[in-house]
C-alpha cells in the first residue's frame, strides 16, 4: 500500500474569516492536485458559526451584543449546528482526498473524534463517543476513565465535530477544548444539545496543554490514523497566502 504524505501547519491564533478563505483555496489546489494532503492546526479569536443545519435560536444574544464583545458570527458550509471557537481550543482543519481508500464518512468523522481523544488522553482525560451525538465526551465525575453514556454520572462534551466533503476531499474538521474558558459556551446552545454541558480538559483536570503542544500530538495522531508520513511547519505570526496559486506553492514549499 502507498504510504500517504500529510503536511501540517501550525497557524497560531487567527480570526476566523482569514482562515475560511485559506480552507477553501486550499480545497481547489487539493482538487486539482497541486497541493499534498494538509491540515491546519490553530486556535481562533471569538467566533460563533452556524453549519448547514442551524437553528438561528441556538444563538442566545444578538449579533450586536456579540459584536460589541468581540465575538463574530459566520454561516459556514460545514455539517451541523451552533458551534462556537475561542483562544484555548485547538482547532483542526484537514483538506484531505478520502479516495481511494477512506471513502467512508463514518469512519473519517471516528478518524476526527479519536485524534482528539488521543490528545485529550495525554493530558489526563478519558473521553470517547456517545451514541446520537457528533464529538468527543467525557464523564466530569471521573474525567480519567470514560465509562461510556450509560454508565456515565454526568457527561460533558470537550470536543465537537463539523465537516463538509466535497469529491471525497475534507474540509472543515474538529475542535478541543483544553483551556477555553466554557462560560462562552453560554452565548449558544452548543450543537443544539441542550441536556449536557461543555467542559474542556483545564476544567476537568486543572491543568491544560498549550494550543501549540496540542497540535502537535494531533498531527502525530491524524499521521497514524490516517497511516501517513508527515511534517509540521510553523506560520504562526505571518501573513497568510492571498491567492490559491500562492497558498499552493507556499504549502509545497513546507512540504520540503
Amino acid at each position: 500500500m502507498t504510504t500517504r504524505e500529510l503536511r501540517g501547519i501550525y497557524l497560531g491564533r487567527r480570526r476566523y474569516a482569514e482562515v475560511l478563505e485559506l480552507q477553501e483555496r486550499l480545497v481547489s489546489a487539493r482538487l486539482e492536485g497541486r497541493v499534498p494532503d494538509t491540515v491546519l492546526l490553530l486556535e481562533h479569536e471569538p467566533v460563533i458559526t452556524l453549519g448547514k443545519s442551524a437553528k438561528r435560536e441556538n444563538v442566545l444574544f444578538t449579533e450586536e451584543f456579540l459584536r460589541e464583545r468581540g465575538v463574530d458570527l459566520v454561516p459556514v458550509g460545514r455539517g451541523g449546528d451552533v458551534t462556537l471557537h475561542a483562544p484555548g481550543q485547538l482547532v483542526g482543519y484537514p483538506i484531505v482526498d478520502l479516495s481511494p481508500d477512506r471513502c467512508d464518512v463514518r469512519r473519517y468523522v471516528k478518524d476526527l473524534t479519536f485524534t482528539m481523544s488521543d490528545v485529550a488522553l495525554r493530558h489526563g482525560v478519558s473521553a470517547g463517543e456517545m451514541a446520537g451525538n457528533i464529538g468527543l465526551w467525557a464523564d466530569r465525575a471521573r474525567p480519567s476513565e470514560f465509562p461510556g453514556k450509560d454508565a456515565a454520572t454526568e457527561l460533558v462534551k470537550i470536543g465537537a465535530v463539523g465537516v463538509r466533503i466535497s469529491r471525497w476531499i475534507t474540509m472543515h474538521g474538529f475542535a478541543l477544548n483544553l483551556s477555553v474558558p466554557v462560560e462562552l459556551f453560554q452565548l449558544i446552545v452548543p450543537c443544539g444539545i441542550r441536556d449536557h454541558a461543555v467542559s474542556s480538559v483545564e476544567e476537568l483536570t486543572g491543568a491544560a496543554p498549550t494550543v501549540h503542544e496540542a497540535a502537535v500530538e494531533a498531527f502525530d495522531a491524524l499521521c497514524r490514523r490516517f497511516g501517513a508520513d508527515g511534517a509540521l511547519s510553523d506560520w504562526s505570526g505571518r501573513p497568510l497566502p492571498v491567492d490559491a496559486d500562492s497558498a499552493s506553492a507556499e504549502v509545497r514549499a513546507a512540504a520540503g
